[in-house]
């Protein structure tokens, strides 16, 4: 008979992580406005969190030449990201880390899209002002970041999506 003590060791040094909300795809179309919106370039690193299939990334390599980062705390999703990068033939411009998007290092991006919801921004708001330098832009598909005044907002396919830049320090 096994005992339940090994086994409770093992989930405590070990729990599993759950996201904090489900995946919901971004659109193509939404996901190219959001980059539009954010003005990308091929002198840009776009980091994804709650990257999913890798969509977004994949889109700002693929049509502007930038480099991606997508963040995901699911091992499914990250190896399908990893396989639509290879598909794409981006493979070499983008990379998925099965990471918490609240323990992770963005201060590498020029770029931050986020489809996420009102809680999560309004909690990853302060990581992003800390870590982004000045100048870098963030990106939202339909959640704002609860007090924080957009920059910039437009319309697309029936949803807001919002622009805000990190200011200067």
């Amino acid at each position: 008979m096994l005992s339940w003590k090994p086994l409770l060791i093992l989930f405590l040094l070990f729990p599993s992580q759950t996201p904090d909300i489900h995946y919901v795809p971004t659109s193509s179309g939404v996901a190219d406005a959001m980059l539009r919106l954010a003005g990308v370039t091929s002198t840009d690193t776009v980091y994804d969190l709650g990257s999913g299939d890798g969509r977004i990334v994949i889109a700002a390599a693929r049509k502007y030449g930038a480099r991606g980062v997508g963040i995901e705390i699911d091992p499914k999703l990250i190896a399908a990201a990893r396989k639509n990068a290879e598909s794409a033939g981006v493979a070499d411009r983008v990379t998925f880390r099965q990471e918490d998007l609240f323990k992770a290092d963005f201060s590498e991006a020029t770029v931050v899209t986020l489809y996420l919801s009102e809680t999560i921004n309004r909690r990853i708001r302060g990581i992003l002002q800390r870590q982004l330098k000045p100048g870098s832009r963030i990106v939202s598909h339909r959640f704002t970041m609860g007090d924080w005044e957009p920059q910039a907002q437009e319309r697309h396919e029936g949803t807001t999506i919002y622009l805000w830049t990190i200011p200067p320090r």
